[in-house]
């Protein structure tokens, strides 16, 4: 196990206002790969009883002072245990070399937080979800395909990061030429990385952003570059990946069973977000009648980062209650 004690800022540096309806205070928990996670946790004051717990995780490349921080403080003050993480390797989670991801430990990173949250007297064990945004909303149903401790999973606005480093935006790159091309370029970069006893970092989100970006890119800059949500750790807010840290997606997908996902899942997505068509797909694999997914008309993808008039907080804890229940 890995043995660094992790250093924790005690200052509030969420890129959001701490309610004073909540409880917040910082824990670290191991995966099962020995890497030490760090957590905010949130629980409503004068709480009595066991508690509903939830796990959050994402955006990809974001840190818990972001979204997943905000996602957390909202439902602890609507009545649950949260515990919004960094994954391995980002933020002030352990995990070396830093700015790396992976299906697999990402993965795991949502089953250790339920290892905690089943272990934790406030919290009722067989009241647990998990809550993934962006590209940890796949992490998180690929963590409940596995996992059936996890009793209900939410993914908002969420993208299949296997499908989009392997195909790219729209599929535009959705062929063996191309992930050729990648590969060569990522085992290009580990020689020089190797020799220079460092690793290169891929950039963030564009600053400035091109004339000719997308709109969804310049959504992206008004989030990690601006006050809005910029965060000194967040990988998007400054350098990004490393070059060859995502290098894992291009051949081991996510979510290859998640047809077998037993238990609840809701899936909630902006109707004007250029990642739909992710929710879309992996509705269209989730089995039974308790699966859903609900399009919020307008929104575009980072609508529901911290947009509080987007982000249906009401719907999603009627479905925590009901899966619970």
């Amino acid at each position: 196990m890995e043995t660094t004690e992790l250093t924790l800022t005690e200052d509030w540096d969420k890129v959001f206002p701490e309610s004073d309806k909540v409880n917040h205070h910082k824990v670290t928990f191991p995966n099962r790969y020995g890497i030490l996670l760090a957590a905010d946790v949130y629980e409503p004051k004068n709480a009595e009883g066991k508690l509903p717990g939830i796990a959050i995780s994402g955006p990809f490349g974001a840190v818990k002072e972001q979204a997943s921080g905000l996602y957390a403080q909202k439902l602890a003050e609507m009545g649950y245990y949260t515990l919004a993480f960094d994954p391995s390797f980002t933020g002030e989670s352990g995990g070396f070399p830093r700015h790396v991801a992976s299906p697999d430990i990402n993965t795991e990173d949502f089953c250790a937080a339920v290892d905690f949250l089943s272990n934790n007297d406030k919290v009722d064990p067989e009241k647990i979800g998990i809550l993934g945004i962006c590209g940890f909303g796949g992490m998180s149903l690929s963590a409940a395909s596995c996992d059936p401790r996890i009793k209900a999973t939410v993914s908002s606005t969420m993208y299949n990061m296997s499908e989009n480093i392997s195909k790219g935006y729209f599929d535009a790159e959705d062929s063996r030429e191309a992930r050729n091309a990648k590969r060569a370029a990522i085992a290009k970069q580990r020689t020089i990385d190797f020799k220079n006893h460092d690793y290169k970092r891929a950039g963030g989100v564009a600053d400035p952003v091109p004339d000719d970006a997308p709109q969804f890119l310049r959504d992206y800059y008004d989030y990690y570059k601006t006050p809005r949500g910029y965060h000194p750790r967040s990988s998007n807010s400054t350098d990004g990946w490393d070059v060859t840290g995502c290098a894992s997606f291009l051949n081991f997908p996510l979510n290859t069973y998640i047809d077998e996902i037993e238990n609840p899942v809701l899936l909630i997505h902006g109707e004007k977000a250029h990642s739909l068509s992710y929710s879309k797909e992996a509705y269209s694999h989730l089995k039974g009648d308790n699966k859903e997914l609900l399009i919020i008309p307008g929104a575009v993808h980072c609508d529901l980062y911290d947009n509080m008039d987007v982000i249906p907080f009401d719907r999603i804890d009627a479905f925590y209650r009901k899966s619970f229940n």
